[in-house]
């Protein structure tokens, strides 16, 4: 069974293509590092609230998947039920486009390592090295005290 979903970034970055440049023409007033630095404070964020590995986990039709950086990403399978994915690879190359994301399990019902991923556009496959379920309440609380120290 191979599924398909969109990522929930697809609206956000599409908003911020119609967001105004305060710094004037051509000029961002962001560092070019600032993406880098932001992808390893959300993975740092996440890796806090994540349990330990499992082998598989039971497959449903997710509800949705957000990029952490070109190596992991979250998968959201039902409300509250969040995961931790880690791709042998940096398969998440959104210098491309990349909107969607296949996921192949290979019994159809259990998702685990070895299970292959497809960035949508992209030519390659990476494989699942590790799942780790996401602890949904510790994180929200974790960027609600972040968004407040803001």
């Amino acid at each position: 069974m191979r599924t398909s979903i969109f990522s929930a970034f697809v609206v956000l970055g599409l908003a911020s293509c119609a967001t105004p440049n305060p710094g004037g023409a051509g000029t961002s007033g962001i560092s070019p590092y600032a993406p880098i630095l932001e992808e390893r404070r959300r993975l740092a964020l996440y890796m806090d609230h994540s349990g330990a590995p499992v082998r598989r986990i039971n497959y449903t039709t997710p509800i949705g998947w957000s990029r952490i950086d070109g190596w992991h990403f979250s998968l959201d399978l039902r409300p509250g039920e969040r995961w931790l994915v880690t791709l042998s690879g940096p398969c998440l190359n959104w210098d491309h486009g990349a909107q969607t994301l296949d996921l192949e399990p290979l019994n159809g019902i259990m998702l685990s390592r070895f299970d292959k991923v497809k960035v949508g556009g992209e030519n390659f496959v990476c494989r699942i090295q590790d799942i780790r379920p996401v602890d949904l309440e510790a994180l929200r609380a974790a960027e609600r005290a972040l968004r407040g120290r803001l």
